[in-house]
């Protein structure tokens, strides 16, 4: 029986087992711990060659073949492709599927992952933790109402992320806290989404493409956008808004800011107050706001308490002249009820 040595190369260390103690982990490997594409295998040639096989060239061969069969069993567990998925260039297409979960191994030079069109509703944490190439995440058309704290910190290369046709009522603070590569965020389609958080995208200075279209936002905070400098193109068409007061700020940064919003441009209508119910939300001038800048001089103040104060008296001498009018009518009814008797 072999001994149990460790072998040290560039990477991370590792143990090499007993063939009876190696095959009888194989269970644990197969399971699909997410931990185990942290640890690679050593080079062969940087390993066998410095093993001191004892015996006859036949027994060491023997001997090389088991263990590396059970090294490639290994190593295959954190590679190969997912069950009910294809793989081919560093793609995995897992959509249509009817997977009700993420699939637990995928191979960790994963560069585009499509998980549309499931019915997934939860995505664990630290789920990509491990594959740290992957460029392209599409979570489209699932049942998501959530994604887990911390979910891109070890994902820096991220740049597509889309998150369409799912369940979200809200966009938190740190939805996307470290992916500091997204340039592009769909979070259309989302009908339960009645609010974004003003520090939602905080960092995320390389983002170009935002698209929040036919969701259930009645309003949207302006501090929410201010921090995208390179903010192009922005999606809000197909939602609720309510272009009051507090709506002018992002209406008058749009103008300034955004280089081309033209391609929802007629689906984004006001849906209240009933004023401009039905008007395009881009149609909207500082006209339109003005009375929301309107302040009272002190002739208005002076106006304003002279028209109460002669309100306040017509009702004292009406209260009065009820009072007196209901008195005789009370002593009249009762003199004719005497003369009766």
């Amino acid at each position: 029986m072999l001994r149990s040595s460790t072998f040290t190369d560039s990477g991370p260390r590792c143990s090499c087992l007993p063939v009876s103690q190696t095959l009888h982990s194989m269970d644990t490997v197969l399971m699909g711990s997410l931990q185990h594409c942290c640890c690679q295998l050593p080079k062969m040639g940087d390993t066998w060659a410095q093993l001191p096989w004892p015996g006859p060239p036949q027994a060491a061969m023997l001997l090389v073949s088991l263990l590396l069969a059970a090294g490639l069993m290994h190593s295959d567990a954190g590679t190969s492709c997912p069950v009910l998925c294809t793989c081919h260039n560093q793609v995995v297409d897992c959509s249509s599927q009817r997977l009700f979960s993420v699939p637990p191994d995928l191979p960790m030079d994963t560069q585009n992952l499509s998980l549309a069109h499931n019915r997934i509703t939860a995505v664990p944490p630290g789920y990509l933790t491990c594959y740290m190439e992957l460029r392209v995440l599409d979570l489209r058309n699932n049942s998501l109402m959530e994604l887990p704290r911390g979910l891109f910190l070890h994902a820096k290369r991220l740049a597509h992320l889309d998150l369409s046709y799912n369940n979200f009522s809200h966009v938190p603070a740190d939805m996307f806290q470290e992916a500091h590569g997204l340039v592009h965020i769909d979070l259309s389609h989302n009908p339960w989404l009645r609010r974004v958080h003003p520090q939602a995208f905080q960092g995320l200075v390389q983002l170009r493409d935002l698209d929040l279209s036919y969701g259930g936002l009645a309003s949207l905070s302006l501090e929410a956008l201010e921090g995208l400098p390179g903010l192009v193109t922005l999606q809000i068409g197909g939602n609720p808004w309510v272009c009051g007061c507090t709506m002018e700020p992002l209406l008058k940064w749009l103008r300034n800011r955004i280089q081309r919003c033209t391609a929802d441009s007629q689906l984004a209508e006001c849906r209240g107050p009933p004023e401009v119910e039905g008007a395009p939300l881009f149609s909207l001038t500082e006209e339109s706001f003005k009375a929301c800048h309107l302040t009272l001089t002190l002739d208005d103040y002076l106006f304003i308490a002279f028209v109460g104060f002669v309100v306040s008296i017509a009702s004292v001498a009406t209260n009065f002249l009820l009072g007196i009018t209901a008195n005789c009518c009370h002593r009249w009814s009762k003199a004719s009820e005497e003369e009766e008797i």
